[in-house]
């Protein structure tokens, strides 16, 4: 894919990607053409758009055997972080829109996801299972300070004492902490942080909108405080750019309180893969090809392996050794920690006013 020009007319401040690529389904894409008139044009920040949704179900199902979770929920589609290297970004060519810039500046929210969570999980013959947030867009992107969804969401399912996961980088999950915490001591929450980098500079290119590394560490030692298990999620790992950083990655959350550690080398679906390689191509020109050498070199010859099983872990010596040099570490630091087992046997209803106390 051939990723159109940037717009002159647009300034970016602090945004992953550079531009607008169709997404895969468009039969058209755009062309910037001079129309003869050197007649300079106002230029406009781009902005943050949010489009609100009346989402008619909230629980989403998969199948996938490589995924250790069977439903999710996604209260944004899209996400202001701005992660170029974010595997969601091809889901917004699903909207029409671009997984470039589109992908991070035109967002929708859910406003009724905790009510049609409720009525989902109080449908009978609902079998109770944990779901898992984050596994697409971050649930605590910075839109949540304000929506507040995903806490509508944590609320629901702690009343219900229904067990979820949550992955984030999002520094919202601290307003949250508490209710976690409540819910931890319950054995219903499991959470994971991702932290890609402790390099401030590098972050700041690779994930424009997302919290500092020092803000995730204080977020993995506020939940472990609390009491929530927390997974330091080390992902992904690029060769050159970050991979060298790893086991002082594992460290540094070791020590903030993490409890286990995981990993998954980079992977390019689709759309991503040019957004990827024009964001090197600005930010890291020199390293380009080794980065990209590197990383074809973990998928088979290619930007990317789709085949599940191969998809999150690569394969290769390569990649292998970038396995053998993670599990060493988490041996080494005691983050080999197996997930929490959650507990079902609480779920149901929450009582309400006027019901019947039990005796037991």
């Amino acid at each position: 894919m051939t990723l159109p020009p940037r717009n002159p007319d647009e300034i970016l401040r602090a945004r992953g990607a550079d531009t607008r690529p169709a997404g895969r389904f468009e039969p058209y894409q755009q062309e910037r053409e001079h129309d003869g008139w050197d007649i300079p044009e106002e230029q406009a920040l781009l902005r943050t758009e949010v489009t609100q949704e009346r989402a008619r179900s909230i629980i989403a199902r998969n199948a996938s055997p490589d995924i250790p979770f069977d439903r999710s929920v996604n209260p944004y589609r899209g996400c202001e972080h701005g992660c170029i290297y974010c595997f969601a970004r091809p889901s917004h060519a699903y909207l029409g829109l671009s997984p470039g810039l589109d992908f991070e500046t035109k967002l929708t929210a859910k406003p009724n996801a905790p009510e049609l969570l409720a009525a989902e999980i109080g449908r009978r013959g609902y079998a109770v299972a944990p779901i898992a947030f984050g596994t697409n867009t971050d649930p605590y992107q910075p839109l949540e300070a304000k929506m507040g969804i995903m806490r509508g969401c944590i609320e629901v399912l702690s009343a219900w004492n229904h067990p979820m996961s949550l992955v984030t980088r999002g520094a919202t999950v601290l307003r949250d902490v508490a209710l976690l915490g409540d819910m931890a001591a319950r054995r219903l929450v499991s959470t994971g942080v991702s932290i890609t980098t402790l390099d401030a500079d590098l972050a700041r290119q690779m994930e424009p909108r997302a919290p500092a590394p020092a803000t995730r560490l204080r977020m993995i030692e506020a939940l472990a405080r609390a009491g929530v298990p927390v997974r330091v999620i080390t992902a992904p790992m690029i060769p050159v750019l970050n991979e060298h950083e790893m086991e002082r990655i594992m460290q540094a959350a070791r020590d903030a309180g993490a409890h286990a550690a995981s990993m998954i080398p980079i992977r390019l679906p689709l759309e991503v893969a040019p957004l990827f390689r024009d964001w090197l191509e600005r930010h890291h020109p020199g390293k380009a090809a080794h980065v990209m050498a590197r990383i074809q070199a973990m998928r088979g010859g290619r930007d990317n392996d789709p085949r599940f099983g191969a998809r999150m872990r690569g394969e290769g010596v390569e990649a292998e050794l970038l396995h053998q040099r993670f599990r060493l570490a988490r041996r080494r630091l005691g983050l080999d920690s197996p997930q929490p087992v959650l507990d079902r046997s609480l779920f149901g209803p929450p009582p309400r006013a006027g019901d019947q106390l039990s005796l037991f």
